[in-house]
């Protein structure tokens, strides 16, 4: 098994990339495979709103959205993690995922595969940006992994990050959990138990 760990910091090695890295920790010692999608510093385009990737089956500005939702057909669970910017997750990982959910809509590379989000932040506006972050996994037929407490930490360093016991705690405690999660599904489908088949949507318009 196999989940991808999106640090959407444009700092390869800062506070999002340590928290995540607590949460990769616990995967890897449970034999779950990770890889690291780092956002770096290239610019992201946002979604345009074009619904070409309706037809397309892919979004038409080529980069690593495209290459991540390819990628994700594969991967068994997700952890999505950002800084918090204002009280909100960071405007780069929020253009990745206004695209990536959107532009996959019909293909749900995420469907029935677990996922977490975190957040790491200096001090405030960090549950303002997780549920920012939620909301993703909340439309995507995505079992959404949870911790003991609010999928946050803090500090201004990775050596503050560290020192922040109780979101430490929080890291591993993800990561067990989605564990748990994924041995639940893969026994689930050995015996015979499948993923319900998502209806085709019924759009309400509020105009008519």
């Amino acid at each position: 098994m196999r989940v991808l760990l999106v640090n959407g910091s444009p700092k390869e090695t800062g506070c999002t990339f340590t928290a995540l890295g607590f949460v990769a920790e616990e995967l890897e010692a449970r034999g779950i495979e990770t890889k690291f999608v780092q956002l770096g510093t290239d610019p992201i385009e946002g979604c345009q709103a074009c619904n070409a990737c309706f037809k397309k089956g892919s979004c038409v500005i080529d980069d690593i959205v495209n290459e991540f939702a390819e990628e994700a057909r594969t991967a068994d669970g997700f952890v999505f993690g950002s800084p918090v910017h204002f009280a909100s997750a960071g405007g780069k990982i929020t253009s990745f995922m206004d695209r990536l959910f959107y532009s996959t809509t019909r293909g749900r590379p995420f469907s029935g595969k677990p996922a977490a989000a975190l957040v790491s932040c200096r001090r405030g506006g960090s549950t303002a940006a997780l549920n920012q972050l939620y909301k993703y996994l909340a439309y995507s037929h995505t079992p959404i992994v949870s911790g003991q407490y609010w999928n946050m930490i803090h500090g201004s360093t990775p050596d503050e990050v560290r020192q922040d016991l109780e979101g430490v705690q929080i890291m591993r405690t993800i990561g067990r959990n989605m564990v748990w999660l994924l041995a639940c599904i893969e026994a689930g489908k050995e015996a015979g138990i499948e993923f319900p088949k998502p209806e085709r949507t019924t759009y309400t318009n509020f105009i008519r």
